[in-house]
């Protein structure tokens, strides 16, 4: 009874799917977070009458010939990279990418991560840094006695300080951009790591061709739709309760068998 074990796949899929989707409403306010969509294919087919050959011996060609499916399996699960909303907070620190491109961040192991997310804040030191405490690169540093922060359009930062009439540039922020944006490693912290699938990156200032610009004082928030996600969670729910029911029909059509046998 090969819809038993098709049914299991597609009970299987579904949970998947439901999983995906409590993920990304669980992360509906999580800064810059990008929603993400689980992608299936079927299985391989068993062939019972294969399409195409010949069905007598002059040379007559089978036109559709049987081809029994095996179920559904996960195919991958997709980041939808589309820019999210932004969100005023009035804090200077804190910065949004209008467009494309990720922040630099280096790990206490040295190697470089890439976030969306703009919430920066200032270490003990005066360099500015990640929430988790993370430097941001390429490295900055704001004086103690400095009265205000600016960030520009095109990441330059600069400072205003007591006694002197013009800001001082105290830094830049670059952006990374990737041929495949989708083939970033999550790392959590809302945290990307570079992969054979990304592609190298390629740094640039934001503003440039290809790059997005940056607005002070603003979030990217999450570009979960809250609507879509709980139609897609019910019509996942609905599936799952078909291929269930699927499941309890051929159970009884298999009593109804050792019925006949016995």
């Amino acid at each position: 009874m090969r819809a038993l074990n098709i049914a299991a796949t597609g009970m299987q899929a579904q949970q998947t799917n439901v999983e995906v989707i409590s993920n990304n409403i669980a992360n509906m306010n999580t800064t810059g977070y990008n929603r993400r969509r689980a992608e299936f294919t079927d299985l391989l087919y068993q062939n019972m009458k294969r399409v195409g050959s010949n069905s007598s011996d002059n040379n007559t060609i089978v036109p559709t010939g049987i081809q029994l499916g095996l179920g559904v399996r996960t195919a991958s699960v997709y980041r939808i990279t589309e820019q999210g909303s932004l969100t005023s907070t009035s804090n200077s620190l804190d910065v949004a990418v209008q467009g494309k491109g990720y922040f630099q961040v280096q790990l206490p192991s040295g190697s470089t991560a890439y976030t969306r997310d703009g919430e920066f804040q200032l270490s003990s030191t005066g360099q500015l840094v990640t929430s988790q405490g993370y430097t941001v690169l390429p490295a900055i540093t704001v004086p103690t006695n400095a009265l205000s922060v600016t960030i520009n359009n095109s990441g330059q930062v600069s400072v205003s300080l007591s006694g002197q009439t013009n800001d001082s540039i105290v830094g830049q922020l670059q952006l990374a951009v990737f041929p495949n944006e989708a083939g970033l490693e999550a790392q959590g912290d809302n945290l990307f790591m570079e992969t054979a699938a990304s592609g190298a990156p390629v740094v640039s200032t934001p503003g440039s061709s290809g790059y997005g610009t940056l607005l002070q004082g603003y979030l990217e928030s999450s570009n979960v739709n809250t609507v879509t996600e709980v139609t897609d969670m019910i019509s996942a729910q609905r599936a799952y309760e078909m291929n269930s029911k699927v499941i309890q029909s051929a159970d009884e059509m298999l009593q109804t068998l050792n019925q006949v046998k016995s």
